[in-house]
């Protein structure tokens, strides 16, 4: 990605999608997906979006609006979607959602969202511009 493109294209170029099946061995007693685990996994598509949108060293700093509103079980797929929703100077946030998907039927269900923001750094850990 060159200096030359738009912000919205490179918001464009930044979506990153990624499915993962919801195994045992990330549920808890309750036989649905642990929410430590989507959190792990928000963050780190939200981290793989951001960087993509940048190409910086970040930080995560913050999280906001997380909001889980239907159990995920076990032996669904859930896909997961970053997209870069706010630009700053030094900062950007990154909207992810979690969509559910039973593995025999058609059709997805929004299931999580949240917002991850994200600080770019320079080597002693300081913020730096985006661009």
């Amino acid at each position: 990605m060159t200096q030359s493109l738009t912000i919205e294209e490179r918001i464009q170029h930044s979506i990153t999608k990624v499915a993962k099946v919801v195994f045992p061995t990330t549920i808890n007693h309750h036989s649905t997906l642990f929410g430590g685990t989507a959190l792990a996994w928000m963050d780190e598509i939200s981290f793989i979006t951001a960087t993509r949108f940048c190409h910086k060293p970040l930080v995560t700093v913050s999280t906001e609006k997380i909001n889980f509103t239907t159990p995920i079980p076990s032996g669904t797929i859930v896909e997961l979607v970053g997209q870069v929703s706010r630009v700053g100077r030094t900062s950007l946030t990154v909207d992810v959602s979690v969509y559910l998907e039973q593995m025999y039927a058609e059709g997805r269900t929004n299931v999580i969202t949240g917002q991850f923001n994200f600080v770019a750094v320079n080597d002693e850990g300081r913020p730096v511009p985006l661009f």
